[in-house]
Order: structure tokens, then sequence, then C-alpha cells
């Protein structure tokens, strides 16, 4: 292959075309934006379920995750015509855009084209975009906070959820923290959820007072402290899908995974380079996540009960 010449991808049906497959994008290892297809293209089953009918914002690295990092709401003119959209408002700024909305792997493979690294859904679907159907819990360590704090605040925040009835999917978030998702009945707006989500983060908070913090101004929150942040279920605000990877030279991945691994997770070792090999071994993590709504009804009623806004 010449250097640099561009490389057609068989997605489905679908051929994408993969310009500059050569340009290194993770300089750790040193793997390319074909590297990056291809990774995606070996996890298509999950990220497509991860993304599927969801506004995506795109975090795209036009020459790599050394270089500038673009943050992409608009589908650019061009695109190709089967590339499906949604159109969300942006009420505040008097503004709309249409934003990808992932229904095959081709059109991941073509955000990939367009330099895209990290995929950042919206927690709500198109069939009603202002209705979010995922509660986000985002376990968020401070600069000092040891990541054996992340995993003793996660066993409790399974042991809260375990007391309401409510099955969450942990996973690794690419970075130093963890995520747990909950499919949630597609019932309230996003001040709702996110009211639920604080009654939750204040309950982890209660049972482990010396690990967790709500407080909301970063400065002043303890270092060594995990800030549950309930606020990432606000309207228009996004995190890394299960299965994106992440914008950082070695190519970590925001990974799904069991229960039983929370104790033992190396997030550091989830990278491009391993997670093709354990998808094939175990699948999609998250491929029963879909089948269960579950309910905020006592959520809000211990927001309403501590007078939580």
């Amino acid at each position: 292959m010449a250097k640099d010449s561009a490389v057609e991808l068989e997605v489905g049906d679908r051929t994408v075309r993969i310009s500059h497959p050569d340009r290194v994008y993770f300089p750790a290892r040193g793997e390319t934006k074909l590297d990056l297809a291809n990774y995606y293209l070996s996890v298509s089953e999950g990220i497509v379920r991860a993304l599927r009918e969801r506004p995506c914002m795109l975090h795209r690295y036009p020459t790599g995750v050394s270089g500038e990092k673009v943050h992409q709401k608009r589908i650019p003119h061009g695109a190709p015509p089967w590339l499906e959209t949604v159109r969300v408002e942006f009420p505040r700024y008097n503004r709309h855009a249409y934003e990808l909305c992932v229904t095959e792997p081709a059109s991941v493979l073509w955000a990939v084209q367009m330099s895209t690294v990290e995929f950042h859904p919206w927690n709500s679907r198109r069939a009603d975009t202002e209705k979010p159907d995922e509660w986000r819990i985002d376990l968020d360590p401070m600069p000092r906070c040891p990541f054996s704090r992340v995993r003793r605040v996660a066993e409790v925040a399974h042991e809260v959820l375990d007391d309401l009835g409510i099955t969450g999917w942990p996973k690794t978030s690419g970075g130093n923290g963890l995520h747990i998702y909950v499919r949630i009945e597609p019932r309230w707006g996003f001040t709702e959820v996110r009211r639920a989500a604080l009654a939750f983060a204040r309950e982890v908070e209660r049972r482990a007072p010396d690990d967790v913090t709500t407080t909301w101004w970063r400065k002043d929150r303890d270092p060594e402290l995990l800030f549950v942040d309930y606020n990432q279920n606000a309207r228009d605000h996004t995190i890394a899908s299960a299965y994106s990877v992440r914008g950082v030279p070695e190519g970590t991945v925001s990974t799904p995974i069991t229960w039983d691994e929370v104790a033992d997770v190396e997030p550091r070792e989830c990278t491009i380079a391993t997670v093709p090999a354990r998808f094939a071994e175990l699948g999609d993590l998250h491929a029963g996540i879909d089948d269960t709504a579950f309910s905020l009804d006592t959520l809000l009623e211990w927001a309403e009960r501590d007078g939580l806004e």
C-alpha cells in the first residue's frame, strides 16, 4: 500500500473510504487511522448498540490525538445520502443542529473517516430527544483520589441500585473513573432525570461519606474524594459511549465490564489493542441493557424528601 493512499472498507452493504490510513493517531504504540477504523469494525455490534438512534457529538482529531481536537455537532455538507441525522434544538442560543444518528456500523466508520476518535451521544433518542431513556452515573475521581476508592464507591452504588431493584451496567470511562448506565422509562425530562441522579448521588454519599462528595463547585471539593457527577444527566451534556476510544496517546477505550470485574479491572489496560480480542471472547457485555427500562419514581420521592432541585 502506497503511503497515505486511501483504502476502501466493506461495511455491511456500504463501502466507506478511509483516506490517510497510515496517519498515526495514537503515538504510544503507533496505531493509525486505519487501526482505529478496524477497531470500530471489530466492536461494531457494541458501538452501534451504545449509539443507536441518539444525537451524537463527535470529537475529531484531524492530525491524531496529539493535535487539535474539534467538537463537532453539525453534520457537514457533502455527507453521504444514506447517513442518518436527527435535529436537535438549542433554545438558549436560538439555534438547531442536525447531528449524527447512528443506525448502522457504516455511519461509525464514516465518522472515523472524518477523523472522529470519540463518540459522545445524548442520553435520549431521536423519537423524543427531550425525554431521556438513559440515566448515567459518572464516578469521577478528583486529582488525588486513588482508583481503589473508585472501586469502593462503585460497589456502594451497586448496593443502592440493588436496593432500588434497578440493574446498572458498568463500564470503564477510558480515563480514571467508572460509569454505570441504567435504562429508564422515557417519561421524564432532563431536569427530572438530573434531580433523580442527584438524589441517588446523595444516597451514595450518605453511605460512603469518607469516599464521596456531591459538592457542586470543583474548587470546594476535597481532591482525594470521588465526585458522583449527577450533572452528566443535564440536557446536552454528553460523555463517551461504551466502546468509544478516548483521545489519549494510549488509545484507551470506555469498556463494558461485569460487576465481578470491578474489583480487578485496570482501565489503562483496556485499549484499541486489547479490547477487540476481549469483545471476540466475551461479546458485548451490555447486550441486555435494552431489555428492561426502570422507573425513577422512588428516586424522585427521595429528591422531594430531601428538598433537592
